[in-house]
């Protein structure tokens, strides 16, 4: 016979204090009312400013940071808007803490009202941007060499090539297999370097209101049809997303080399690819040396399941020469650095094992019923 199930009574849960969820946190978390005064301050942000909350509670938050920062307008603009706001690339410095560079992420609270919470991002997205900076700037280092290699390769590779030509002509059967490779092994040099050419166009990039979701369908129908023919294509687009700042055929070279490398990287059984699209709203990059912000709204995603980066290239992976390919050269991702950087964009990537996801984060185009390329 079987036993009644015997029915327990489960204990209410225990109200959680939000200043324990809070002081938690690894990141600096400050709350600020209308009057500029500062409310809360979570253990971080006392350990960041290297002041106690006794003491900051209640001063105006201009005594924590100067009065010019750009952080007391992305407040304001939080409280105005009535919703979340970010801003990466913002330079925090006073005597007392140093120079940071960060992102600050400004958001509304809901009870009580005209309050909002400020987060310092220092070591997450920031970081991560501030990389990517340094990788950019390593793409735009291999100029002098490309041009130099342009003279003092491609001239002498020709000739090499010739000559092996010529004696072709006058070897035995079994000769011409050197030759052979002394021709292919000159061409393949020289289309190294003309990969590397690219990266001396300084010519200014002409750009257009683009549907990047036409984009990304071309670039799809390419894989699919090719290097990616036995992948799995998920599609997560926001139908209502406006056109893209940008240049056609080099964000379609962008999205191409990253979906190639995601196919790659995925298993033989069971691989996918999620491309996706989405708004972020109250996102901008800080343009170093200058006050002006680039509103960088639209987001592009790939994503595979495939085993990860490896930790020891993740630092680096911008960089020019770095690969985890056999006989890859290291130039594909430091040149989609350079074109999104051209294009005033940030890309930025996570990846742990069965998950890496490249995002892309790009500019609108300032009118949005302008004439929309690839629509």
């Amino acid at each position: 016979m079987t036993k009644p199930a015997t029915l327990t009574r489960r204990r209410p849960q225990e109200e959680i204090d939000p200043a324990v969820v809070l002081n938690a946190l690894p990141d600096p978390v400050l709350v600020v009312d209308r009057a500029g005064a500062v409310q809360f301050v979570n253990l971080e942000a006392e350990e960041f400013f290297d002041v106690s909350s006794a003491r900051v509670v209640g001063t105006p938050l201009t005594d924590l940071i100067p009065a010019d920062s750009p952080i007391l307008g992305l407040i304001e603009q939080a409280r105005e808007t009535h919703g979340s706001v970010s801003e990466y690339g913002v330079t925090l410095e006073t005597p007392r803490i140093g120079a940071h560079f960060m992102t600050v992420q400004a958001a509304p609270a809901s009870d009580p009202p005209d309050l909002v919470v400020l987060t310092l991002h220092q070591r997450s997205i920031a970081r991560k941007i501030d990389n990517q900076l340094s990788h950019r700037g390593a793409a735009r280092s291999v100029i002098a060499m490309a041009a130099m290699l342009a003279h003092e390769v491609k001239n002498p590779l020709s000739g090499i090539r010739g000559a092996a030509q010529l004696l072709e002509e006058s070897v035995v059967e079994e000769d011409r297999l050197l030759t052979r490779l002394i021709c292919d092994e000159a061409d393949r040099i020289v289309a190294l370097v003309d990969r590397m050419e690219v990266f001396a166009d300084r010519r200014p990039l002409q750009k257009a209101a683009i549907n990047i979701h036409s984009v990304l369908e071309h670039v799809r129908r390419i894989a699919q049809n090719g290097f990616a023919r036995h992948i799995r294509f998920v599609e997560r687009y926001d139908p209502s997303l406006p056109p893209v700042l940008g240049n056609r055929d080099q964000l379609i070279q962008v999205l191409l080399n990253l979906v190639k490398n995601a196919a790659e990287a995925c298993p033989e059984q069971g691989g996918e690819i999620v491309l996706s699209t989405a708004y972020q709203h109250g996102v901008r990059l800080a343009v170093a040396g200058s006050d002006s912000r680039v509103h960088l709204p639209l987001l592009v995603s790939v994503q595979d399941n495939g085993d990860g980066i490896p930790e020891d290239i993740q630092a680096n992976l911008f960089d020019p020469f770095v690969t985890t390919k056999l006989n890859g050269t290291g130039l594909g991702l430091a040149l989609v650095a350079k074109i999104v950087g051209d294009h005033g964009g940030v890309i930025e990537f996570e990846s742990v094992p069965r998950r890496t996801v490249f995002k892309v984060s790009l500019p609108m185009a300032a009118d949005a019923g302008a004439l929309v390329e690839g629509a």
